[in-house]
């Protein structure tokens, strides 16, 4: 069957079936987490930084809740190849040929990207998030208690964001290479974007100005890094619709000496 011409209700299905094959893949997914969980956590609780904390339950059930939330996060994280796979193969009838081949290679660069992301938070945001917020304390004279599951709670707020926060130079770069978006447009907008990447970091970040920086800086970073990217996927377009146009124009021109003969 043409996929250009399927119908609604056939789309529907189509998008139905993609859906049953991510399910099936997150239920392995969930099988591993279930297994792969329990390291992860002991290696967070034992890392040189967290050892320098006192953490505590607070509720009995604050270890199970934890785990069963790093269950879902490692599922999510192996099955993501496989989302992405499905989310292309779903648009991918709508793409020329060239486009689907480049678009899929986007798959294993965006989920890099995901985990960069993640570590870059891990690694520099959170401690000096929670170093600063310990130091505050001090200097106020409070004496924290920081119960685990609050502890992981803010993990998973401030690390998450970071993993998709870093899919935008992939996300332009699909963008340019449609033709919906320039790097001339990037360019031209760029204070806009600063703005809406302010806003997002006093959303997530807390209200004191270095840590807000810290939030926002490597967004900026991250955004002219794109500008970049998407110059370099700018050229690409072009040469794909000159190639394309002058194809097209060669298949005229055949078709118009037919006709004369």
């Amino acid at each position: 069957m043409d996929k250009d011409k399927l119908t609604v209700v056939e789309h529907l299905e189509e998008l139905r079936k993609r859906i049953m094959v991510v399910a099936y893949f997150l239920v392995g997914g969930l099988i591993i987490g279930f297994f792969l969980a329990k390291p992860v956590i002991s290696y967070i609780t034992n890392d040189d930084f967290t050892q320098t904390l006192e953490l505590n339950a607070f509720r009995i059930t604050d270890p199970l809740t934890i785990y069963i939330a790093m269950i879902v996060i490692v599922a999510f994280i192996i099955v993501s190849p496989v989302i992405l796979f499905e989310l292309w193969a779903f648009i991918s009838p709508g793409l020329h040929p060239k486009e689907q081949k480049v678009t899929l290679s986007y798959i294993p660069f965006s989920l890099i990207l995901f985990i960069g992301g993640l570590l870059f938070s891990y690694l520099v945001i959170f401690p000096y998030l929670i170093s600063f917020t310990m130091g505050l304390a001090d200097d106020m004279g409070i004496k924290q208690t920081i119960g685990i599951k609050e502890y992981f709670s803010e993990l998973f707020k401030f690390t998450i964001p970071f993993g998709f926060v870093f899919q935008l130079p992939i996300l332009l770069l699909f963008l340019t290479r449609l033709g919906i978006v320039t790097p001339m447009f990037l360019q031209k907008n760029r204070k806009y974007a600063y703005f809406i990447l302010l806003v997002v970091a006093a959303l997530i970040a807390p209200p004191d100005f270095m840590t807000h920086m810290l939030f926002t800086l490597p967004m900026i970073v991250l955004y002219e890094f794109s500008i970049l990217v998407s110059k370099v996927g700018y050229r690409k377009f072009l040469k794909a619709e000159q190639k394309l146009m002058e194809e097209e124009l060669g298949m005229d021109a055949d078709n118009y000496k037919n006709e004369d003969k």
